[in-house]
């Protein structure tokens, strides 16, 4: 690296929910900047205001905060580079639009919205660019009184790049290597809106230039905008100063075919959104990573390994790791496959990795979906303990471990009645005996007593090992059966056996 300080941005526009693929955009920028004790930078990009929905920047800086990639500079944050909203630089904009345009760079277009349509109507495939700009309407196609006159009179009007002819342009990708254009295929974009209001080709260019941006990481699905880009850097005389841009490999649908969207969650059945997003108009909602049952941790490791791997064959990374051995050479040019299977494995793996307490907020959320109240966090926390390596998602928690809050309200019969007896009956019954008198409630205590009991009176341990197992739980599940009494307790232990012992002798 040079000795320039890192500054990289996630700029998105405030449309909707945010896609897994944004959030790796949002990783991979926050990893590379942290690995070089660079600055991350969130920017919004608002300034389609046709397309602007409401709610959607706080649910995409709650997303970050989820995943624990916070930005240093944000409209949140501040910073110096503010304001860090583009709707709130929309005066900057104007001025170099028309720099542009003095320069021949750039030109005024009055094409009304009927007139694009009906030219798009009549030529297939219609570009509005050097084949077809002399025919418009436009400053280029006008005589200069005319163009006067109607910037005089207020008339619409949009500001175009002027793409030049028969030019290559060439930048040097960090992904793909070197990367040619030409111009001859590029169209005349828009840069300044006729509300006046820059496009994201303008707005993008200018920001990054005065926010000082080294490294613009984004998906590759804009490498085609990137000739516009690389004009309107050299045009503003900023070509020294672009940063060097990195296009990250598509996330892909699970059989390879195509960018993975969110018709295509919905249709395999799995989210695509980090979080849940309720659309404010037509009330649809989305579900997320999130609130389905995935750890932060889960969601932002299996996003880093998506078009990205170290180098080995470790697959679990905390998000310290990552940063410490993300490097951007490792970066995939090939698309990578979303496989939802193995985004639960990496969440089972996590489950398991974090401590139960950790665990807390989540499992009391599931638990309260289910109507489970839990007042009792140690209990809880030992609840989640013991069946944690059982969870795939953490809203699997009611159904593993529902039975340490309320009682079974049916038992597996089939599994004890068949081979139930008057000899187990008493046997059982005397357990009781012997638990009230037991002070020592131990797990490895109570199955020791157990085991002895049961050797005393001449059973073998298959004989009562299951029946009290269902006595507990309704049936054939669960973890160590006495690690289950044990944190149930004394009282609860002995009112489950009398309870089932009514139901086993029915």
């Amino acid at each position: 690296m040079s000795d320039q300080k890192v500054r990289v941005r996630f700029a998105p526009s405030p449309t909707g929910g945010l896609h897994l693929g944004g959030v790796r955009t949002v990783l991979f920028n926050y990893l590379f900047a942290k690995k070089h004790n660079g600055t991350f930078v969130l920017r919004i990009e608002d300034t389609d205001q046709s397309r602007y929905v409401d709610g959607a920047e706080n649910y995409i800086v709650e997303c970050l905060k989820w995943c624990g990639l916070m930005p240093d500079e944000s409209p949140q944050a501040g910073g110096p580079f503010a304001p860090y909203r583009q709707s709130e630089r929309k005066s900057l904009y104007r001025e170099y639009a028309e720099k542009l345009v003095m320069h021949g760079h750039a030109y005024y277009a009055f094409d009304t919205t009927e007139e694009l349509e009906q030219k798009r109507a009549a030529i297939p495939n219609f570009q509005y660019g050097m084949a077809y700009r002399e025919d418009m309407r436009n400053s280029i196609s006008l005589p200069q009184q005319e163009v006067d006159q109607l910037l005089d009179a207020g008339t619409p009007h949009v500001i175009r790049i002027k793409v030049p002819e028969d030019e290559t342009v060439t930048f040097n990708d960090m992904i793909r290597g070197y990367v040619s254009f030409d111009t001859n295929t590029v169209d005349d974009k828009v840069l300044l809106k006729a509300d006046g209001m820059p496009t994201y080709h303008l707005a993008v260019v200018i920001d990054d230039y005065l926010m000082k941006i080294t490294h613009a990481f984004r998906g590759e699905e804009w490498l085609p905008s990137a000739p516009v880009h690389l004009l309107l850097w050299e045009y503003l005389g900023w070509i020294d100063s672009m940063p060097q841009w990195a296009h990250l490999p598509l996330i892909l649908k699970p059989d390879g075919h195509g960018k993975l969207s969110k018709r295509d969650g919905a249709r395999l059945g799995f989210p695509v959104y980090a979080m849940s997003w309720t659309d404010p108009k037509s009330g649809e909602l989305t579900e997320g990573f999130r609130e389905l049952g995935f750890l932060p941790e889960a969601f932002v490791n299996l996003l880093g390994m998506l078009g990205w791997n170290d180098g080995t064959d470790q697959e679990i990374f905390t998000l310290a790791e990552l940063v410490e051995k993300f490097s951007i050479e490792r970066v995939s040019k090939a698309g990578a496959k979303f496989d939802f299977e193995k985004a639960k494995w990496y969440n089972a793996e996590w489950i398991k990795k974090v401590s139960g307490e950790r665990l807390m907020a989540e499992v009391k959320t599931a638990l309260t979906a289910k109507g489970i109240t839990v007042t009792d966090d140690t209990y809880l926390n030992k609840a989640t303990e013991l069946v944690k390596d059982r969870l795939v998602l953490t809203s699997d928690i009611y159904e593993h471990a529902w039975y340490f809050f309320k009682q079974p309200e049916e038992y597996d019969l089939n599994a004890v009645k068949p081979k139930w007896t008057d000899a187990k009956t008493v046997l059982f019954q005397e357990y009781i005996q012997h638990l009230q008198a037991t002070e020592n409630w131990d797990a490895a205590e109570l199955e020791t007593n157990f085991k002895a009991m049961l050797t005393e009176k001449g059973f073998k341990i298959g004989d009562a090992m299951l029946p009290f197992r269902i006595m507990l739980v309704g049936g054939k599940f669960g973890p160590h059966v006495f690690d289950i009494a044990a944190l149930l307790g004394k009282q609860e232990v002995i009112a489950r056996i009398e309870k089932a012992l009514a139901a086993f002798t029915a």
